[in-house]
């Protein structure tokens, strides 16, 4: 095997069998996903104080702290929060794929607000994945000011995306799926 192959291929089994090594507890994981989770919600709020109501009258809602990079004709990310209804916390995990031209690396926050206990849970037991792209202020009955600067996703359903520079006006979530952390619940 050439030193051309071997190198990487040595790197690549060294991460793997020291990864789980240097792993953080269970405990310590959650801790970290509400640290940062804590930090997205506050963004939220600053930038947009409304928010912190459609969240507290919402029957459920998730928040996300996400990273993604794009280089050239591919790109990814991930990210880990929680969902929270009926008083109890989910863990959750999310992954992210997208092709297109660009290059970059980003990191944001994703709050979800539920106004609907079947879509909640949809989200939390079933995954959702989500595709597309959408850009608009979105509207709930009469709490219009309570959704300013969040998506409209589906009946019931909004999203606020923060990024670096504030909240986003435009969000693009392209092949994003959702599902449960099963080794934090």
């Amino acid at each position: 095997m050439s030193k051309r192959i071997l190198t990487p291929v040595l790197f690549l089994l060294m991460v793997a069998f020291v990864s789980p090594v240097l792993a953080a507890s269970p405990a310590e994981e959650r801790a970290e996903i509400d640290k940062a989770a804590a930090k997205v919600l506050n963004d939220l709020y600053k930038e947009q104080p409304s928010a912190k109501k459609a969240v507290n009258a919402a029957v459920g809602y998730a928040v996300f702290s996400n990273f993604g990079m794009k280089i050239f004709f591919a790109g990814g990310g991930s990210g880990k929060g929680y969902a929270v209804g009926g008083g109890k916390k989910t863990y959750m995990k999310m992954l992210e794929v997208q092709a297109g031209l660009g290059l970059g690396v980003k990191k944001f926050g994703l709050v979800w607000v539920f106004n609907s206990k079947s879509a909640y849970d949809q989200f939390v037991n079933s995954g959702w994945e989500v595709g597309g792209q959408a850009s608009a202020a979105a509207k709930h009955e009469d709490q219009g000011d309570a959704f300013q600067g969040a998506i409209a996703i589906a009946d019931g359903v909004f999203l606020y995306q923060i990024t670096e520079s504030g909240l986003a006006a435009e969000l693009t979530v392209k092949g994003t799926k959702y599902y449960k952390d099963d080794d934090l619940n």
